[in-house]
């Protein structure tokens, strides 16, 4: 029998976390890279058979337009999984996954992950999670782009990445390694100066404050109720 990876589910909550902790010494270098900033981990077109976790680092995922203009569908973090509709049946990617800064990423083979999935029950659920959370997410996108103006699109991405992955100090909450306004615009379908211009309105209301390490978020509520219906 050929050896697998070792690979542990710590935790497998509704945020879909998936944690590998050890893996075998001799398969290291086929299942864990390091890209520089910048570097793609897979372009369309290219076969879908790899199912990939961040353990360091962002990754963005996104597709190219018919006329080339890039757009992003997502920004992923540390303890991330992205590629998973590898398992599901894709044969070639739609989507590029790019390192957004030096990234460290695990990944495994869907062979691998099916045979994980027959010795852990739980496994099949998560994937599952990960898939279902995906098409929520859009699925909020497509009708904030129908139903929403520019600017509650923009407050509403704000108040969402507050609310995944900001840190509640006191009263306020942080979100560390913010992104740019471009990445903001492309996810919200705006443009970069109208993404500056909401930004600078906000922190002039003193609802926030941001830099380009951090978002500080001082009154969440308050924030909420700039979404306009």
């Amino acid at each position: 029998m050929s050896e697998k990876p070792l690979w542990y589910l710590e935790n497998i909550n509704v945020g879909g976390i998936f944690c590998p902790k050890k893996m075998h010494k001799s398969l290291d270098a086929d299942h864990k890279k390091v890209y520089k900033k910048n570097e793609y981990v897979y372009l369309p077109a290219q076969s879908s058979d790899k199912i990939y976790f961040i353990t360091k680092g962002r990754v963005k995922i996104g597709t190219y337009s018919d006329t080339g203009k890039e757009i992003t569908k997502a920004i992923l973090d540390e303890g991330q999984v992205f590629g998973e509709l590898a398992i599901i049946g894709e044969e070639k990617r739609r989507d590029f996954a790019i390192s957004m800064e030096e990234s460290e990423i695990c990944s495994i083979t869907t062979e691998e992950m099916k045979h994980l999935i027959k010795d852990h029950s739980g496994l099949s659920l998560f994937l599952m999670k990960i898939v279902g959370s995906r098409v929520l997410d859009v699925e909020q996108r497509l009708e904030s782009l129908v139903f929403k103006d520019s600017r509650s699109r923009i407050v509403e991405y704000l108040v969402d990445m507050v609310t995944k992955k900001g840190e509640r100090v006191g009263y306020e909450w942080v979100v560390r390694n913010f992104i740019t306004h471009q990445e903001i615009a492309n996810l919200t379908a705006t443009s970069r100066q109208t993404v500056t211009t909401v930004l600078n309105e906000l922190r002039t209301n003193n609802l926030l404050t941001f830099n380009r390490k951090r978002l500080l978020v001082r009154d969440l509520e308050a924030l909420k109720t700039e979404i306009r219906a």
